[in-house]
């Protein structure tokens, strides 16, 4: 199993854009969410009152494979999916409508940011050369949060050494 900073890095080559970077911290949450609703009507009935659904086993895989990668990660990425899963099973609950609506127009609006950043970066999305890069984007997006905030610095300087640094560019212009 490749390990995190291989997996950041491998991503981070495709994302040294600001703007793009920016763009994923929408776009991608969008599309995380927007996967879980969907998922979430697709259920078995329900285990001391919780429902299990196809949504429940995605995000418990998800976060078994973040955890393996990195266990401060994992535990994040891990309680991300779970707010995801709360908001996500009563919109479930819907009529099939507002269910569609819901997972299809935030997937649909998610990707069209995402294909902006990837505009801006010159460089098309990291998951057309590897598949793994649709369960990498949200673990990136999280990591260059912490990053922003000045979490994992030795995680930081590893992928930016791979894969060198965020471009200094303004957000605003150039």
């Amino acid at each position: 199993m490749k390990t995190l900073v291989d997996q950041l890095s491998k991503y981070a080559d495709y994302h040294r854009d600001p703007r793009n970077i920016l763009t994923h911290y929408v776009g991608v949450p969008m599309i995380m969410l927007a996967v879980v609703i969907l998922l979430a009507r697709l259920g078995w009935g329900r285990v001391a009152g919780f429902p299990i659904t196809l949504a429940l086993l995605a995000a418990v895989a998800a976060a078994v494979y973040y955890w393996r990668l990195d266990r401060c990660y994992g535990t994040a990425m891990g309680l991300v999916l779970a707010a995801m899963l709360a908001l996500a099973v009563p919109i479930a609950g819907q009529s099939t409508a507002l269910w569609l609506i819901s997972g299809l127009g935030l997937f649909a609006l998610g990707w069209v940011i995402q294909f902006v950043g990837h505009f801006y970066e010159g460089r098309k999305s990291a998951f057309m050369d590897d598949i793994m890069g649709l369960i990498i984007g949200p673990l990136f997006v999280a990591a260059e949060l912490g990053f922003a905030m000045g979490f994992r610095k030795e995680v930081q300087a590893a992928v930016e050494q791979r894969s060198g640094p965020v471009r200094r560019r303004s957000l605003a212009g150039a």
